[in-house]
């Protein structure tokens, strides 16, 4: 049997990034958590967590973590059930706190809806890790996170997968950035000399975009700006053109402070949501909330 005290220590110092942290969200003293951590590593012959700044878990720590995730899960349901399990009489227990990893651009039109729908009515918090839609899933396959917003349809050993929707995106600039940059028109050369918003290194949509156009890759210049919003705001403001989701410039299309740079050329991202396929009530719900919102969103 594991003992659920020690998984709680090195959980929280997962969590925390720190065994002082940890202590304080225990509400124990650092040397305690330190013992119970000790403890673990030495009855299972492993080490869990990487000492460091921010302390972080090994292989073997993530699956404990993943496995304290759906233990507290599963007992926030039983509480609910059988109330006179937990002490003081507090039916609903402590929060429950669970990761899962989402792509920047659902995060910023999406997401945040579906994550109001569902701690609205439970006693969970959400640990957010935000990456790029075609490398949440690592996160996913690595077991950091139990569930994952991703680009990628095919489902991770143990997992389900589930297709949300289709996230339009649209190349966008502001009126004065197109007479400045296209007067002659889109093409290789005025894209060359055009600098384009970029989120990060993992950020191909540009890229992908100008191939579609120009039926070859084109050098850009970049700015590189990690902020869904920023993009937006960046495009209105003239810094640059950028690949922007069509539900968030869809009223700056319509009142005409931004421009699509050629009408009708989009690239469409299919999303999915894949979780783990333990039964976990607590993440089904979850699921229902993200699938429920996406479908109505990503139309």
């Amino acid at each position: 049997m594991l003992d659920y005290t020690s998984l709680a220590a090195v959980a929280a110092v997962v969590q925390e990034g720190s065994f002082e942290r940890a202590a304080r969200i225990l509400n124990v003293t650092p040397s305690a958590i330190s013992q119970r951590v000790k403890l673990l590593e030495e009855r299972l012959g492993s080490v869990l967590i990487v000492r460091g700044q921010p302390c972080r878990a090994t292989e073997a720590g993530l699956l404990l973590c993943r496995h304290a995730e759906q233990v507290g899960m599963l007992e926030h349901d039983l509480r609910k059930a059988l109330p006179k399990l937990s002490q003081n009489g507090e039916a609903t227990g402590p929060h429950v706190t669970f990761r899962i990893a989402v792509n920047a651009d659902s995060l910023g039109s999406w997401f945040i809806e579906a994550m109001a729908a569902f701690t609205s009515s439970e006693r969970a918090l959400l640990d957010i890790a935000v990456d790029d839609q075609q490398h949440t899933i690592e996160w996913l396959r690595s077991g950091e996170v139990l569930a994952a917003v991703t680009s990628n349809s095919r489902p991770v050993q143990g997992c389900d997968s589930v297709l949300l929707g289709r996230l339009r995106y649209v190349a966008v600039a502001s009126p004065a950035y197109i007479t400045r940059y296209f007067s002659d028109g889109v093409n290789a050369t005025s894209l060359a000399s055009a600098p384009c918003l970029t989120f990060n290194r993992k950020d191909l949509l540009q890229a992908q975009w100008v191939r579609r156009v120009c039926r070859r890759a084109v050098d850009t210049p970049k700015h590189w700006l990690p902020s869904t919003q920023g993009f937006t705001d960046a495009s209105v403001a003239g810094i640059g053109w950028g690949m922007n989701p069509l539900q968030m410039v869809q009223n700056q299309l319509r009142d005409g402070t931004l421009v699509e740079l050629v009408p009708g050329r989009t690239i469409v991202v299919p999303l999915y949501w894949q979780h783990t396929r333990l039964q976990v009530p607590m993440l089904d719900r979850l699921t229902k909330a993200v699938v429920a919102t996406a479908r109505k969103a990503l139309r």
